[in-house]
């Protein structure tokens, strides 16, 4: 069942989306204006099999997802709303490629303190590329031998954790993971 692929949105004001992984360094969509942003109730994780954009079925990467619990730095970007219903249909076309994510508006608190309603992709537990929590040795394997069709596993890996870096957020498990890899390339 496709969900929210079809759906029609007229826009009358602007669009926020939220990002949080690769969104946030190759958001590919027009936008008027990018914050640092919080959104309290799901948190960052390492928790979707990907079996297109950094792997296949048979040799499946992971990706990051949001679940419940905790919160989660990103960036919310703000989207004209004459160009909101062309940037919900990339996304869709983007983040819905199986369905693994739900499309939800969630409240976000931006770094200059104003409170938005911003477009998010949730990971479904209930899919079957949902991976939920594994254990570090089962993150690496995965990344370090996912390949898809946006390409290497770790090279999204790593820029991600440059991107949150750069903004001062720290992500424990995408720093252990970098440092993982690069002793690999290393050696």
């Amino acid at each position: 069942m496709r969900r929210n692929r079809e759906t029609k949105v007229l826009v009358a004001e602007d669009l926020w989306i939220f990002g949080y992984g690769s969104l946030m360094w190759r958001p590919d969509f027009a936008f008027i204006e990018s914050q640092v942003a919080l959104l309290r109730g799901y948190h960052r994780a390492l928790c979707v099999y990907s079996h297109v954009h950094r792997g296949t079925p048979d040799r499946p990467g992971l990706v990051l997802g949001l679940k419940r619990g905790g919160s989660c730095k990103g960036i919310a970007f703000r989207v004209a709303a004459g160009a909101a219903e062309e940037t919900l249909a990339y996304l869709r076309s983007r983040e819905q490629v199986t369905d693994v994510y739900l499309e939800c508006t969630l409240p976000a608190t931006l770094a200059d303190k104003r409170s938005v309603k911003a477009v998010c992709y949730i990971a479904d537990p209930r899919h079957e590329q949902y991976a939920g929590a594994l254990e570090r040795a089962e993150l690496m394997r995965l990344v370090a031998q996912g390949v898809g069709v946006s390409g290497a596993n770790p090279d999204y890996v790593r820029n991600t954790q440059a991107h949150l870096r750069e903004l001062g957020i720290r992500d424990a498990t995408l720093e252990w993971l970098m440092d993982r890899l690069d002793q690999s390339y290393v050696s």
